[in-house]
């Protein structure tokens, strides 16, 4: 138990994967997490620049790691950013938020559980967004992912349809 790092730390009610760490698996350290946001996920097994960018910030990670191994077996090169505190992140320097999103890749879809308010101003117009956008329903977590497009397929969908529009 590493109480002194704050990164270390993984509060969940939710049944969540642990991504491995460094070497050549693709995923980048937890370090980025104290900024805000990070990039959690390249693909290993594509060479040249990031084609898209899949942004997300809890138990909705899981599924654009899912969606960015499945669009890396198709060739293309996805990115999964970590962004826990968009509010954290937005105190970055201009540097370090253009190392986690480059303003050259204009592909890009946020998976928020939530409204999808204020991520338009980090996917852009041809970005793209999974959210929802009311409260008050009941059922078990898994079921209402599906009933609202919280999936892989969804997530998956939603960066192929804003590749097509930055392209």
């Amino acid at each position: 138990e590493n109480t002194k790092n704050p990164a270390a730390i993984i509060l969940s009610r939710q049944n969540l994967p642990v991504f491995p760490r460094g070497g050549d698996s693709g995923f980048g350290s937890a370090e980025g997490t104290l900024k805000g946001a990070y990039v959690l996920y390249d693909s290993p097994a594509v060479s040249g620049d990031v084609k898209v960018i899949l942004i997300a910030t809890g138990s909705e990670v899981q599924l654009a790691v899912a969606a960015a191994q499945d669009l890396e077996k198709e060739g293309v090169k996805a990115r999964v950013v970590s962004a826990p505190c968009l509010e954290w992140f937005a105190k970055q320097s201009p540097e370090y938020r253009e190392s986690v999103l480059p303003a050259a890749v204009k592909a890009r879809v946020a998976v928020e559980a939530g409204i999808g308010m204020g991520w338009r101003d980090y996917v852009g117009d041809a970005g793209r967004i999974v959210s929802l956008e009311h409260f008050g329903e009941s059922a078990p977590a898994e079921r209402l992912f599906e009933k609202y497009g919280f999936t892989k397929e969804n997530v998956l969908a939603k960066a192929k349809e804003s590749l097509a529009a930055a392209a």
